[in-house]
């Protein structure tokens, strides 16, 4: 399949224009010398999508939104942490398309509102707060049968827009990928909910890529992980009518939970020099939780001479940068 033909594939599924172009590729070619050499580096840049502050969830809402349209609904309802990228971007979908926000957020209210957190108040999202990250599911349930018997149409958006439809827009991405430059050996990103690599997978195994897809999680250990991803790809495949079958062949998945540290959230030594590196290398910015631990994770893999000099890396900048000013 050619990418022109995975476009034709896709094209049936409503697209809002959240994402006008697509997102440049640069090389970084500064941090590779201060790295003593090894593959060529090369980063695409969805942390620079115009939209609601960018990153990996706006792809993911431009499927999953315009499905909640498509259906009716006046109410867009999710959930994440306090400073969630993802809540984030839902309640800028919902400022946009003139519907509701409601955002689950486990944690306590916070004095004084920042980052994220400031973003959703100002794109005016009703934030309701839960205890715990397990509170949080049980209470979109809730709001949303409230919001029904209300006589409202909520539409629930798991967190991270990870279902089969969000990964979809990955799928799509390595479509727009491809069309850029050469599929590259491998690409580094950020895991967590599973969704955006799904789509990645999905996408190299129907275009028959041989594009190693290497996630780094910021959370959960990798077998949980992966057995997440490999349920949304099945999910895709059943989307595609396809045989689940001939999508779970080729790209393997690769999860690596070595760089969590202590946990969701926190930094390590290793994410704050990589954060350092990235902004004084090549004026590329990092946020803590996601994309700093996926940056260390390919900075010790080339320390570690785990990719070879004539291969070609791409770390996939999901976004979160807002993340900084926390």
């Amino acid at each position: 399949m050619t990418s022109v033909e995975l476009r034709a594939l896709l094209s049936d599924f409503p697209l809002l224009p959240f994402l006008p172009a697509p997102t440049i590729v640069e090389a970084l070619p500064r941090l590779r010398a201060l790295l003593g050499g090894g593959p060529k580096l090369f980063i695409k840049r969805d942390d620079a999508i115009p939209f609601g502050f960018g990153g990996n969830k706006v792809r993911k809402l431009a499927l999953v939104a315009a499905r909640a349209m498509a259906d009716g609904a006046d109410t867009l309802i999710t959930a994440g942490g306090i400073q969630s990228n993802h809540a984030r971007a839902t309640a800028a979908a919902a400022a946009k398309l003139g519907l509701r926000a409601v955002l689950v957020a486990n944690g306590e209210a916070p004095e004084r509102l920042t980052a994220n957190a400031l973003l959703d108040n100002l794109l005016g999202a009703e934030v309701v707060y839960v205890a715990s990250r397990e509170d949080r599911a049980p209470m979109i349930m809730a709001i949303a049968e409230r919001l029904r018997g209300e006589g409202r149409k909520p539409f629930a958006i798991p967190i991270g827009a990870s279902t089969p439809l969000g990964a979809l827009a990955f799928a799509l991405a390595i479509a727009e990928l491809v069309d850029q430059m050469p599929a590259p050996d491998v690409i580094v990103h950020s895991t967590s909910s599973g969704g955006t690599q799904a789509g990645l997978v999905a996408g190299c195994r129907l275009l028959g890529l041989q594009t190693r897809i290497v996630g780094i999680s910021a959370d959960d250990p990798s077998q949980s992980l992966q057995n997440q991803i490999r349920a949304i790809v099945s999910g895709i495949a059943d989307l595609l009518k396809m045989d689940p079958g001939k999508l779970s062949k080729g790209t393997p998945l690769e999860v690596d939970d070595r760089f969590v540290g202590d946990g969701y959230g926190i930094p390590t030594d290793e994410s704050r020099e990589a954060i350092e590196l990235a902004a004084r290398t090549e004026a590329i910015f990092l946020d803590p939780t996601y994309t700093a631990k996926a940056m260390a994770g390919l900075i010790a893999y080339v320390r570690q001479q785990k990719f070879k000099e004539n291969q070609t890396v791409l770390f996939w900048h999901t976004g979160g940068q807002v993340g900084l000013f926390a």
